[in-house]
């Protein structure tokens, strides 16, 4: 969240925007800067002007616009959204509604206890203006949507709006689940703590049901980039600090996202069936938000001897899968499958956006809709109700095994002449940036671009990390 502004994949996807439509430059900047920028946007809104980002990424510190915008989303941001609007469309892509200072010159700063005369004092002479307020919508899933909730707007080659592109919308996967009945964003994000905890160092009361403020997500990625560049980004938090979220982030990932599982595992005519259930445990579909993430299985057969007989959707050491038509051929993409019958078929549940002319893009703003959405579903998504800013895309769509909670998958491998016992290993790969859209910023000659290309290039073998995996030996050929 501090990091917003430094993060230096967004820098990119904003310059590669600006370059796709200059014309629309100003507007761009603007709307990038409203979740990654947000104080400083908000004062220049404030002040007649739009939102900047280039202009901010020297971080001067005797500049306050600069300040602000390189504390990212700060605390009191996130806790002076006020209850207005909250859910509605015109509360998403940043249309929170933050109340003006009352009469005594104080700023509400919104959270679930009541405060006493000892913590409002307290924190007015702390921060210099805010006052504690108790208020239950702090801790609705509606305020992380304000953000999370990215409708964009597609643009044509003048500069014209085509139509709204439903970018980001985990939020409304969340609702289209039984996890809106049951969980909230925060109960994921921001884990609470089991016991009774002091929330302030001062005048501090133990409270029970104090929330984490983790924000345990699923970009390891990013945050590996700003420790190792640390410098070259302006990175103010220590080391440590960005290595434990990191790592945070991916026990996260391991725990909560996703379970696999073999069954029905038999031989016959000279193949093997096996059936690969993949169970989605978040709370909207899973990779969700920004469309540069993907999941994938690997699946490996082994003959008696140990020796690989096949092998589906093996991670490569560039950053790419082996065998995805997309990572070959940027015009191109894998489909979904039900079933699997040779090595170069890989199982990818992504998004992949389609432009006006029903191409293949990563410019977010050339897009248009979606060619495929196979994202395995969250538990209690009805596919066939799901409104549009949701819908399943392409042959998932009509996949029985695929539906709410995940999918099931058919592999019927060629065994030839091997010998079993057999042994099938599998795993469910995660990739924050995949290879694709790191590999499309390199035609756009611009320092934040050929930075980016450079960060993924170094790290890519650690761009993907494995969420589930499960094993089943013994299976025979007699």
């Amino acid at each position: 969240m501090a990091n917003s502004s430094r993060d230096p994949y967004w820098q990119a996807g904003v310059r590669h925007e600006t370059m796709d439509h200059p014309k629309s430059q100003q507007s761009i900047e603007d709307e990038c800067a409203i979740c990654h920028m947000p104080m400083a946007r908000f004062e220049s809104r404030q002040a007649g002007r739009a939102g900047r980002v280039f202009a901010h990424l020297s971080f001067l510190p005797q500049d306050r616009s600069d300040l602000l915008a390189a504390d990212g989303v700060s605390c009191a941001l996130c806790h002076q959204i006020t209850a207005a609007k909250l859910g509605s469309d015109e509360s998403f892509t940043g249309g929170f509604h933050i109340d003006p200072p009352d009469a005594r010159g104080q700023f509400s700063a919104f959270g679930p206890y009541s405060p006493n005369e000892g913590h409002i004092d307290l924190m007015h002479s702390s921060t210099g203006g805010f006052r504690p307020t108790e208020s239950t919508h702090i801790s609705s899933s509606e305020v992380c949507a304000v953000c999370h909730t990215l409708i964009t707007k597609s643009l044509g080659p003048g500069g014209e709006v085509i139509t709204d592109f439903p970018e980001q919308v985990p939020y409304q996967e969340w609702q289209h689940s039984v996890y809106r009945k049951t969980r909230s964003c925060q109960s994921c994000h921001m884990p609470v703590v089991v016991e009774p905890v002091a929330a302030t160092s001062v005048l501090g009361e133990p409270r029970t049901g104090v929330s984490r403020h983790t924000f345990s997500g699923g970009n390891f990625f990013v945050t590996g980039i700003l420790n190792r560049h640390r410098s070259e980004l302006s990175v103010q938090a220590m080391p440590d600090e960005l290595a434990q979220s990191a790592r945070r982030t991916q026990a996260h990932l391991r725990e909560e996202s996703a379970v696999i599982s073999l069954a029905n595992a038999k031989i016959a005519a000279g193949r093997m069936e096996i059936e690969i259930t993949i169970e989605n445990r978040a709370g909207h579909k899973f990779p969700t938000a920004y469309p540069s993430r993907r999941v994938w299985l690997h699946v490996i057969v082994r003959d008696r001897d140990d020796r690989i007989i096949f092998e589906s959707g093996a991670f490569k050491a560039n950053g790419a899968i082996a065998g995805n038509d997309n990572d070959e051929d940027a015009t191109r993409f894998e489909p979904h499958y039900d079933e699997i019958c040779s090595a170069d078929q890989v199982q990818i549940y992504e998004a992949i956006l389609g432009d006006g002319n029903g191409k293949v893009t990563t410019g977010l703003l050339h897009a248009v809709g979606y060619l495929k959405d196979n994202r395995l579903l969250p538990r209690g998504f009805d596919k066939k109700r799901a409104g549009k800013n949701i819908a399943v895309v392409g042959s998932a769509a009509g996949d029985e095994n695929f539906a709410g909670g995940g999918d099931r998958v058919r592999y019927s491998v060629a065994l030839g002449k091997a010998l079993g016992p057999f042994r099938v290993e599998v795993e469910l790969w995660y990739q924050p940036v995949s290879y694709r859209w790191a590999m499309n910023l390199r035609s756009y000659d611009a320092r934040e671009t050929r930075r980016i290309v450079q960060y993924f290039e170094e790290a890519a073998p650690s761009s993907a990390l494995v969420v589930a995996r499960s094993e089943r030996s013994g299976v025979d050929n007699k």
